[in-house]
């Protein structure tokens, strides 16, 4: 059987196992869309901007664990895309990126729309490729799907020149297999002594936390992990990323750490003498300054990637591993030893957890006559039940989402974590929907994070995408106002926003359904009227309190114990 580029594209996605792929067409991937409409396995999805095809394809990947795939244009389709691109990279989402490319002939000159898309996006992705010839082309995407969901996953790009698509030049295809990469074997196991060290190590624990990261989701390890916290007995805590892996609202779990966590996460944290950190890369907004960071604690830290152990914190016992693999050899070893933490040590620790819980961090105005960004969420949690997959844009919003909804599965919780990608809520809301065309799928965005992606919302009219919008509208960049009246003595600079539009109108001249709610009152109905039109996308604008903020807070510079906490009158 022979195939041009075009169609060797088209078997390789088959092959793969892809069913949705989000893209936007241009002159350098026209061969590659005539292929595309020839075949029916696969479902393009057309976006209105080529970002919106990316956090779209995140979010799906977040969702189902597969990769996600965009097609775009070479030049500028190329460019649009670098933003959820490095997204994706850093939240370590495996997605696969075919980019356009002019003639081979004509790199390096200048070409109309050619850009250096393999220069311009190496430093956030995990690989990218160059197709030299259609004779690498199926090789090519082998490796690219599996270098993006081995090991560490992470977004590859695969940059094809069009002439390599060219219809008439055909070559026999045949899909390999196996790959093999001499300088890529991501290591899965861990060490037997290491695992064997830090099982006696946790077991030697007076005050210990299992502290847990986004690793955990993408090795599916979420029933291992909660297992091992369950056997052991002790405290968890989250990373914002982590979120569902340990069930929300277990007695066990201390909610999120870091700068918008809670105050006993942050203070067992600061306090504990032995750490076990679970697939997670101690980023900035979870130790805040490294120097004060867990003094009195011995380490433990389990990843699958070597350059993520004592990068940013150094280690007591490294375990470089996937962490399902390493979660079992721990639960066998607890199991057969039939041994536990010291008991006394273990309920002192929790009565001065409790003591800390008793401060309740997240307590709000609950008589407010303006509605509380929190009580809308947690009406939203009560309404779902939990259960709907929620996408967030970046701000306070994603914060009082990450507190107030309660997530206990895993893959339910979409946002852009380490870049902070504003325009991320809804397109990744649309991901989610066609991957789970049957569940609750909820965008929580600001009025400011919402228009930067808004044109996706004729995506959702073209393909039948009846998600729910909450937007919890300010008038403000809510977490910008936050620091400037914190650090910059209100000089609110820039960060409030004029000339918004009507929403409800907005919506509507996209086809959809619109409504604002400005009462405390009003909440909860108007959840469950949005929620109860099963088959229409509905914009809900709820007209918060500006002066709101997410507490506690850790501020530059502070470390665990230094939190911010919300003043009393206000609580």
């Amino acid at each position: 059987m022979e195939l041009s580029g075009g169609e060797i594209i088209m078997r390789a996605l088959k092959e793969e196992g892809v069913q949705h792929i989000f893209g936007y067409p241009g002159g350098a991937v026209l061969h590659i869309y005539d292929a595309l409409y020839q075949q029916d396995y696969v479902q393009h999805v057309l976006v209105r901007h080529e970002q919106g095809a990316t956090h779209a394809a995140d979010a799906y990947a977040r969702a189902t664990g597969k990769a996600g795939v965009v097609l775009v244009t070479s030049g500028p389709g190329a460019t649009n895309a670098v933003t959820g691109i490095a997204t994706a990279f850093m939240d370590s989402v495996p997605m696969v990126v075919i980019t356009g490319q002019v003639h081979r002939h004509m790199i390096g000159s200048d070409a109309f729309q050619e850009v250096d898309s393999v220069g311009i996006t190496r430093p956030c992705v995990k690989h990218n490729f160059l197709v030299q010839s259609l004779e690498d082309l199926a090789p090519t995407l082998r490796k690219a799907f599996y270098v993006a969901t081995s090991g560490r996953p992470g977004p590859v790009v695969v940059d094809i020149p069009k002439d390599i698509t060219a219809p008439e030049i055909k070559i026999p295809f045949s899909y390999p297999q196996d790959v093999a990469m001499r300088s890529y074997n991501p290591n899965v196991t861990g060490h037997p002594g290491q695992i064997h060290k830090a099982v006696e190590l946790l077991l030697t624990a007076r005050r210990p936390v299992i502290y847990t990261g986004g690793g955990v989701v993408w090795s599916e390890a979420s029933e291992e992990l909660t297992a091992l916290t369950q056997l052991l007995g002790y405290p968890i805590t989250n990373t914002l990323m982590g979120l569902g892996t340990y069930p929300a609202t277990d007695k066990q779990f201390l909610g999120m750490l870091g700068m918008h966590g809670t105050y006993e996460a942050n203070m067992a944290m600061h306090d504990c003498d032995v750490l076990i950190a679970i697939g997670a890369r101690f980023d900035d907004r979870v130790t805040g300054t490294t120097s004060d960071f867990c003094p009195h604690a011995k380490i433990i830290h389990i990843d699958i990637d070597p350059a993520s152990i004592s990068k940013n914190i150094r280690v007591d016992i490294p375990i470089v591993g996937d962490v399902k693999h390493v979660l079992n050899v721990m639960l066998e070893a607890l199991k057969s030893e039939d041994r536990r933490a010291n008991p006394e040590h273990l309920a002192s620790w929790w009565s001065q957890i409790d003591q800390w819980r008793a401060e309740k961090c997240l307590d709000y105005d609950r008589d407010s006559d303006l509605i509380k960004p929190q009580f809308v969420v947690e009406k939203l949690c009560e309404v779902t039940g939990g259960n709907a997959f929620v996408a967030s844009d970046v701000g306070q919003h994603q914060m009082f989402a990450a507190q107030f909804y309660q997530f206990n599965k895993p893959r339910r919780w979409l946002n852009s974590g380490g870049l902070g990608t504003m325009g991320f809520g809804l397109p990744g809301a649309m991901g989610a929907k066609l991957a789970f065309p049957d569940e609750e799928v909820v965008c929580i965005t600001g009025e400011a994070s919402i228009q930067m992606c808004i044109q996706e919302l004729s995506t959702c009219k073209q393909y039948d995408l009846p998600v729910k919008i909450v937007n919890l509208n300010n008038r403000y960049m809510g977490m910008v106002r936050q620091w400037q009246e914190f650090s910059y003595n209100k000089r609110y600079s820039h960060s409030y926003v004029d000339a918004l539009p009507d929403f409800v109108k907005l919506a509507e001249s996209y086809g959809h359904v619109g409504m604002v709610i400005d009462k405390p009152a009003d909440v909860e109905g108007a959840l469950r009227e949005a929620f109860a039109m099963k088959d229409r996308l509905v914009f809900m604008d709820f007209i918060t309190d500006q002066s709101e903020n997410v507490y506690p807070m850790i501020e530059a510079g502070k470390a665990h114990n230094q939190m911010r906490m919300k003043p009393r009158e206000l609580a």
